[in-house]
């Protein structure tokens, strides 16, 4: 039996998605927003909001794997 994920390349798609988990990890995106001082009530962003994020965030990460790369071989 021949294994294709290995030989097939990846779809820019899911490019885009593994950016998007990656950038919003890091950047907290989706959890719950926490009190920076510790008093007071955190302001949690609505569920309407953080979806609408996710989608800009993923529409910007397949525009940047999508994009084409610079040309390095011209000579300045």
């Amino acid at each position: 039996m021949e294994s294709s994920t290995n030989n097939t390349p990846r779809r820019s798609e899911d490019i885009a998605l593994d950016l998007l988990k990656f950038v919003s990890s890091h950047a907290n995106l989706g959890s719950k927003a926490a009190s920076s001082t510790g008093f007071g009530l955190p302001s949690a962003p609505k569920s309407e909001d953080q979806v609408a994020q996710i989608f800009d965030l993923y529409a910007r990460c397949r525009e940047a794997v999508e994009a084409p790369l610079p040309d390095t071989t011209a000579k300045k």
